[in-house]
């Protein structure tokens, strides 16, 4: 770290927005916060409504400055952020995504050099601890080759250029899809660097979870006027190419049937409001009386307890 950091510093901001992450976000933190405590960047960590030991785990990490806010919002802490540090470009990163210090830096200093508005690092899935059919659907799930976009890796940066796009987050599931939206493909740079790691769900009770939360994220993507497009036939086909034998083609097979069962949940809670009778699955935005049926943050059934405080913004 030391050589990749000496004779430069001040090189940018990074912002970490933490819901009761007190379990991971010292393993997230550890390998900034020495380049944070030598000037390389600022480094904040924006707890939301958290209520475990999130804020004192990451205070006691040097180079860390941790600001606290009483309800839960991930665009609401993503905000208070950009207004605590000072420098550009800034780098966005999930509490729970492991990234080095070198490749933070490798994705600032990229986007310093002016041509870019957005970027984000390379990043590969950990699923060592899942059970094999999430294993099987994030092996599919890698193969599928992608234009360059800015979600899924739970990291992306934004130089100030890019940024004044819009201002502040406005309040969505997908800060990543929406921010991806805004910028066309000669905009937006993957950067080969040390790849960032995203830890998977370990169960598939836990994977669908995350895939209706996203199938929200898209829906209110294209609501707030995005360019998110339909990817479904698209996406099935990227993966139909993959399969180069019997393993792939598990893998192929149990991908699209996550898909399928993550969509069709939605569907059916949807059929279900009209005819005004409870439903089990992803939460339905438009009620008219109190929450919804399911929590937005964590997808467990209302009345959720951990996020009691939401006045609206994680059950809808």
């Amino acid at each position: 770290m030391a050589e990749r950091s000496s004779g430069s510093s001040r090189r940018g901001a990074v912002i970490i927005p933490a819901y009761n992450e007190a379990t991971v976000i010292g393993r997230t933190l550890v390998p900034l916060g020495r380049a944070a405590a030598e000037g390389c960047f600022e480094l904040v960590v924006v707890c939301n409504g958290c209520t475990d030991d999130t804020a004192a785990v990451a205070r006691k990490i040097p180079g860390v400055r941790v600001v606290e806010l009483p309800e839960g919002s991930k665009p609401a802490a993503l905000n208070v952020g950009d207004r605590v540090v000072s420098l550009w470009p800034r780098l966005y990163l999930d509490a729970d995504i492991r990234i080095s210090a070198a490749a933070v830096l490798d994705v600032l200093d990229r986007l310093a050099r002016g041509d870019v508005c957005a970027a984000r690092p390379v990043f590969r899935y950990d699923f060592a601890a899942a059970d094999p059919l999430v294993r099987s659907y994030y092996r599919a799930r890698q193969r599928i080759r992608r234009e360059t976009v800015l979600w899924g890796a739970g990291v992306y940066g934004l130089a100030e250029a890019g940024h004044v796009r819009f201002g502040s987050f406005p309040d969505l599931i997908g800060d990543d899809l929406f921010v991806d939206g805004l910028f066309g493909p000669d905009e937006k740079v993957v950067v080969d660097t040390e790849p960032a790691v995203v830890t998977t769900p370990t169960d598939v009770v836990s994977l669908l979870a995350i895939l209706r939360r996203g199938q929200r994220g898209v829906v209110e993507a294209r609501t707030d006027g995005g360019r998110t497009g339909s990817t479904g036939p698209a996406t099935a086909r990227a993966v139909l190419l993959s399969i180069r034998g019997p393993g792939t083609a598990v893998d192929a097979l149990v991908y699209l049937a996550c898909g399928l069962v993550a969509r069709g949940g939605r569907a059916t809670a949807d059929r279900g409001m009209g005819a005004g009778r409870e439903q089990p699955g992803p939460p339905v935005i438009g009620l008219t009386s109190g929450h919804s049926r399911r929590c937005r943050r964590c997808d467990r059934d209302e009345p959720c307890s951990r996020h009691r405080s939401c006045h609206g913004r994680c059950c809808r």
